[in-house]
Parts: structure tokens; sequence; C-alpha cells
């Protein structure tokens, strides 16, 4: 067992994190970046969990960019084929689920 207080992680890199758990074929990591990540869609779901700062999620409908401001709390469920990027506001923690060896 194991307690650490997500707001004092912080990486040696954009996006850096650390393992918390592995259940079955998917990752639960604590993320930390002040810049954002790169468009892309991942090959399975996503549940993805502000704990500190803020992100805009960008994503795309029909071609048509939106996006949400997310705080602590805040919870985003992405589904496979949705095109996204997380921009942090100027940084943040994130709680990542998501399948193992996933993009």
């Amino acid at each position: 067992m194991r307690f650490l207080d997500a707001a004092d992680f912080t990486a040696d890199r954009p996006w850096g994190s650390i393992g918390l758990a592995a259940l079955d074929d998917a990752t639960v990591r604590l993320h930390w970046t002040d810049r954002p990540y790169r468009w892309h869609v991942n090959d399975g779901p996503e549940v993805f969990v502000v704990l500190d700062g803020a992100v805009d999620m960008h994503y795309r409908v029909d071609g048509e960019e939106r996006v949400e401001h997310l705080t602590p709390g805040r919870i985003c469920a992405v589904e496979p084929g949705d095109e996204h990027v997380a921009h942090p506001a100027p940084q943040a923690r994130v709680l990542v689920v998501e399948r193992r060896d996933s993009d």
C-alpha cells in the first residue's frame, strides 16, 4: 500500500508519469505536464481525471474542433476513435486509466 499527494508530483518531462496500478489489460497512471500532448486517437477507451490544475481538452466532432475546460474533479471519458489533445492551463496533474500500451 502506498499513499501520495497528487499536487506534490512533478515529472522530469511533460506527460511524465508514475504507474499506480495495472488492472488486467489497463493501467492507472498519474501524469504531470506543463505542455500540450499531441492530437491522437486511442485504440481503446480512456478515462481522464484532472486532479490538480486545469486542462483544456480539445476534441473534434465531425471535423469541427471544440474545447472543454477541465478543472479538478472533472472527468473526460474518451471512446475509441475520439480525436483529442490535452492542453494544460498552465500545468496539471491528471489521473489516466487506459489500455496498457495505449498511445
